[in-house]
C-alpha cells in the first residue's frame, strides 16, 4: 500500500465522527483534490464503505470484510506491532517470509499476513490447513532488547494468554493445551510457532506466527482433521471481519508482550493456568516408555508440571503428550 493511502486511512481514521473535506485532506496529503477522489475510488474498490456529502466532504462508514492491506490498518490502536503490515495474497508460509525480512532488518513490530498459505506449518513442522481467505495466518517479527535465548520460549505461553484475553470476550470457553495450541470444547482453534535467532546471550529476532480457523465451515476443514479442529463461526455461528479480529489481535499481543518484557513471566503463570487443558486430570506421556500422568500447571520458565502415578512431580521441557 502506497504511503499515500496510509495517509489517507490514518486521517480518516482519526475522524470518524465527522467528515474531512477534500480540500483540508488535499492540503494534509500534499496532493490535489482530483487525486483525492481516485484514493477514494481505489478505497470504495478494496471494499470500503465511504460517504462524501457535498460541502461537508468524506468519511467512511466501515471497512471491508475480506483482508486488505488497507484495511488491516484501518482502527489499529497499536503502537508499534502491526503498524507496519507486509501484506501477501499467497504464500508459502508467513514464517518463512518473515523470516527473510527479519534478515534484512525489518523492524521490530513487523507482521506478515497472508490471505493464504500454501505449506503452512506448525510445530514440529506439521502441515497446518491454510484455506484461502477463511482464517488468520500471520507472523510478527519481534526484536526483544532485555530478554536471554532461555526465556524466549515463554512467549509462545504469553501469546496463548493473549488470544485466550482476546476470543474469551467473545464470550468462548477458551483453553490452551500446553505448548502452543488454542482448544475450544475440545478441537482446535488455533496454534502458535514461535522461532528464533540467537547467539549464546543475545536474541537477534524472535518470529511469532499464529495460524487461526476463523469463517470456516465443517465442509472447509480438511477430512483428515473434521474431528478434531473447529474455528470461531463453527462455535459462535458468526461470519466475522478479519481486519477486525487481527487489529484485536495484535492489540492485545502488544498488551501482553510490553507486560512481559516489563515484569517477567511470573503474572502468566496463574493467567495461564487459568484457561489449561485437562489440567487436573489423568492424561498419557511418551518419554522413554509411555506413563500416567496429571497436569498440574506450568513451571516459571514456561515447562509443564505433571505428577506420575506415586505422586512424584515431573518437570517436561519436551514430551509427546496423549491428551
Amino acid at each position: 500500500m502506497g504511503n499515500t493511502r496510509k495517509r489517507l486511512i490514518d486521517i480518516l481514521s482519526s475522524h470518524k465522527d465527522t467528515y474531512v473535506s477534500g480540500q483540508e485532506l488535499s492540503n494534509m496529503l500534499n496532493i490535489s483534490r482530483s487525486a483525492v477522489w481516485k484514493h477514494m475510488n481505489e478505497l470504495k474498490k478494496d471494499g470500503y464503505q465511504i460517504e462524501g456529502v457535498t460541502k461537508k466532504g468524506y468519511r467512511i462508514i466501515n471497512s471491508p470484510n475480506d483482508l486488505s492491506a488497507s484495511a488491516l490498518q484501518w482502527d489499529l490502536k497499536t503502537d508499534w506491532l502491526g503498524q507496519e503490515i507486509v501484506y501477501k495474497e499467497q504464500v508459502k508460509s508467513t514464517q518463512l517470509v518473515a523470516h527473510e525480512l527479519a534478515r534484512e532488518d525489518a523492524k521490530h513490530g513487523t507482521v506478515v499476513v497472508a490471505r493464504e498459505q500454501t505449506e503452512g506449518r506448525g510445530r514440529m513442522r506439521r502441515y497446518w490447513d491454510s484455506k484461502d481467505g477463511l482464517g488468520l495466518w500471520f507472523s510478527s517479527i519481534i526484536r526483544p532488547m532485555y530478554i536471554e535465548p532461555k526465556r524466549a520460549s515463554q512467549l509462545t505461553l504469553v501469546a496463548a494468554v493473549a488470544i485466550a484475553d482476546c476470543l474469551s470476550k467473545k464470550g468462548l470457553d477458551i483453553k490452551i493445551k500446553w505448548p502452543n495450541d488454542i482448544f475450544v470444547g475440545g478441537r482446535k482453534l488455533a496454534g502458535i510457532l514461535t522461532e528464533m535467532q540467537a547467539e549464546q546471550d543475545f536474541v537477534q529476532y524472535i518470529i511469532l506466527g499464529i495460524g487461526m480457523n476463523v469463517n470456516h465451515e465443517i465442509e472447509d476443514l480438511h477430512d483428515s482433521i473434521k474431528e478434531k479442529a473447529t474455528s470461531l463461526f463453527l462455535e459462535t455461528r458468526e461470519k466475522m471481519n478479519l481486519n477486525h479480529l487481527l487489529d484485536q489481535l495484535l492489540e492485545e499481543l502488544e498488551l501482553k508482550y510490553e507486560m512481559f518484557i516489563e515484569d517477567g513471566f511470573h503474572l502468566f503463570k496463574e493467567k495461564w493456568e487459568s484457561y489449561a487443558y485437562k489440567i487436573g486430570e489423568w492424561l498419557q506421556v511418551k518419554t522413554n516408555n509411555t506413563w500416567d500422568a496429571k497436569v498440574i500447571g506450568i513451571h516459571e520458565d514456561g515447562a509443564l508440571i505433571v505428577t506420575d502415578r506415586q505422586d512424584q512431580e515431573q518437570v517436561l521441557y519436551s514430551a509427546e503428550i496423549i491428551w
